[in-house]
């Protein structure tokens, strides 16, 4: 294996111009540069990680912003991380996950010491103090999730609104007249939590739009036992149900269904629109569209990395379509609707 003593005596300069040129501490001409660069390539040489890095001013290193609350879902908060992880990988990027409630502190600090080379910002809240200051870092920074004011960044999810939509047309173009939503706790509503609000917005705006009775519950436990009851309070004759909820409350469901002698698809038809989480081992599986962690991140990381290697940075909203999982939990019903 060649060693740097050996690029040194190929190039005829000394072992220190060598390693001016690989690690561009200092200024050397051009000519000299290019010609120790070719007696390294030449030989294979393959310098020390950290003076590859000082050459190309980089850390190799992409910052995760994932704050834990005391709301959060490990589950999903570990999917997202890991999936960042796992593409910033690909890209031959590490990864530093910041989860401290103090947000703010570990995004100054990763861009002020360039400790990271860029930043992936995860359970965005729709007023998220990291947004003003995204703006003003100099390395670029991509939202996974849509905060309220989106000037000036680079952002990227589910396209929420639209799953909220096909679930409240599916159920009505099935024949269901009275359809509810079960969506999060009422803690990660008042958080601000984005995506829970973007698509309970939707849903309420498309039933209105499909003119269908319709109501939204928030857990208040694990189950899903308090949301039946409060959406049989409000729709007596509660034929479909769209869960944008937890995996906890999603998986209870069926049960608690059956205790009131309502069975899925035959009485209540059933939507998991939107979650992080797979229906199939349900003891009822329920059509899903899934919020697809890989998705999402690769897209963000791939746009962080463009941005990093000097490729665009102009600020963007990318949705991505959601996809529709058929297990048969809906039923059309005897009479659809004109």
């Amino acid at each position: 294996m060649a060693t740097i003593a050996d690029v040194a005596q190929a190039a005829g300069v000394s072992i220190s111009t060598v390693s001016y040129a690989l690690s561009g501490k200092r200024s050397i001409t051009a000519e000299t540069r290019t010609r120790v660069l070719a007696a390294a390539d030449a030989l294979g040489y393959l310098p020390h990680a950290s003076a590859r890095m000082l050459a190309a001013n980089r850390s190799q290193i992409i910052a995760v912003s994932e704050p834990v609350h005391a709301d959060t879902d490990d589950a999903a908060h570990m999917a997202f991380a890991m999936e960042t992880t796992k593409v910033a990988r690909a890209h031959n990027f590490d990864t530093l996950l910041l989860v401290h409630d103090d947000a703010l502190e570990g995004m100054r600090r990763s861009a002020a010491t360039q400790l990271a080379d860029g930043i992936v910002v995860l359970d965005v809240d729709v007023d998220d103090a990291r947004v003003p200051l995204a703006r003003t870092l100099a390395c670029p920074t991509v939202f996974v999730g849509i905060p309220a004011d989106t000037a000036g960044l680079i952002c990227v999810d589910l396209d929420f609104e639209a799953a909220a939509r096909e679930a409240v047309d599916r159920l009505v173009d099935a024949g269901h007249r009275q359809i509810g939503l079960i969506s999060h706790r009422p803690e990660t509503l008042e958080r601000g939590s984005n995506f829970p609000l973007r698509f309970r917005d939707a849903f309420l705006a498309r039933c209105d739009e499909r003119g269908v009775a319709h109501a939204v519950v928030h857990p208040n436990g694990h189950t899903a036992d308090g949301s039946v009851r409060r959406l049989l309070e409000r729709l007596p004759d509660l034929d479909g149900i769209v869960l944008s909820t937890t995996p906890d409350v999603a998986s209870s469901l069926s049960a608690i269904l059956a205790t009131r002698e309502l069975v899925v698809p035959r009485d209540v038809s059933v939507i998991a629109a939107g979650v992080s989480f797979s229906t199939a081992r349900f003891a009822v599986p329920f059509d899903t569209m899934p919020l697809d962690a890989h998705a999402s991140c690769a897209a963000a990381v791939d746009l962080l990395v463009q941005a990093i290697d000097g490729g665009d940075r102009s600020p963007r909203i990318v949705l991505l379509p959601p996809a529709y999982i058929d297990h048969g939990s809906v039923l059309a019903r005897a009479t659809p609707p004109d």
